[in-house]
């Protein structure tokens, strides 16, 4: 007889974030299994910028499992202020995490990365096997080399120690629950609240750039439900790249005509083009994953873009702003 699968108790870090919810939420309408304990915390939960915080939490919960969302992050004007501070905050919280699990006996840990840490100067579409290859954006290079380190410890735990630790490269995510602050935030809850602005004032909207900058977009419960599968089933120690196609590929001009189509914006649409772009492109290829989950079904763009302007509307009042 086979034997029963082990109970387990998962530890998600940044559970209050973007992705953080989107998880709670797949696991609150039963995409959990009865063998999984849930736990969600916050920075409100633990310090884990700080070693003792981090080991005490991990004490408290006894994880088995642990999915490591938290971070310092910030779109590409507060990156560019600030890249010191993306440094030294996401390394201390990325090495307190991964030390503690080690410590603690933790059987897996999933991390996310993201595509921002691929080479600036590189070919297209990028690889898993790309992610050291020359340096990152100079515009968030501090948050880039931190992630990049993630990668770096994953390896070098297994090495050590054996332990099964890895790490996910999404794409540009959104969704509900997002940090829709227009100075600080990133590119598509930035446009979502400067149409609802617009549109409350009766004012054009304003896109920061030339709109020509293209992006691969993944809603939250997209790869909320990747999350689940690599948690579950994906056993390499390398990091998986989790993505729509490079078919799917949209410029920012089209994201946001497709925010104002979402929002039914009248108003008019304008360009910027005295602040910066950031990186052209970054095409990210999905063809590991495509190997493993051939049938995976993305939400289309338009419809995960609709229901997301409709949560922002709706909570309005208590988003991230």
């Amino acid at each position: 007889m086979a034997q029963p699968a082990q109970p387990k108790r998962i530890l998600v870090t940044g559970g209050s974030g973007l992705v953080g919810k989107a998880i709670a939420k797949l696991v609150a309408e039963g995409e959990g299994r009865p063998d999984e304990e849930w736990i969600f915390v916050s920075s409100k939960d633990a310090d884990l910028t700080d070693a003792a915080a981090t080991a005490a939490l991990f004490e408290k919960h006894r994880p088995t499992h642990v999915i490591h969302l938290a971070a310092m992050v910030g779109g590409l004007f507060r990156n560019i202020k600030y890249n010191l501070d993306f440094w030294r905050k996401n390394m201390h919280i990325n090495d307190n995490v991964l030390h503690s699990a080690y410590k603690s006996g933790v059987q897996k840990v999933v991390s996310c990365l993201s595509t921002c840490i691929f080479p600036d100067k590189t070919t297209y579409p990028i690889d898993e096997t790309m992610i050291h290859n020359g340096p990152p954006h100079n515009s968030n290079f501090g948050y880039s080399y931190a992630k990049r380190m993630i990668d770096v410890q994953n390896r070098a735990y297994f090495e050590q120690h054996g332990c099964r630790f890895t790490a996910v490269i999404p794409t540009n995510v959104f969704g509900p629950h997002d940090n829709y602050n227009i100075e600080d935030g990133h590119v598509l809850p930035g446009l979502i609240h400067k149409v609802y602005l617009a549109k409350e004032n009766g004012t054009a909207l304003t896109v920061w750039g030339t709109g020509k900058p293209r992006r691969q977009f993944i809603y939250s419960l997209d790869l909320a439900r990747l999350f689940l599968w690599v948690l579950r089933e994906y056993d390499e120690v390398e990091p998986i790249i989790l993505s729509v196609g490079e078919e799917d590929e949209v410029s920012i001009r089209e994201a946001a005509e497709c925010v104002v189509r979402a929002m039914d914006f009248k108003g008019e649409l304008l360009f910027d083009t005295t602040k910066s772009d950031g990186q052209f492109k970054k095409t990210a290829s999905n063809s590991k994953l495509k190997r493993y989950l051939p049938d995976f079904q993305f939400t289309p763009f338009e419809r995960a873009v609709k229901e997301t302007c409709d949560w922002f509307c709706a909570n309005y009042a208590i988003a991230r702003k």
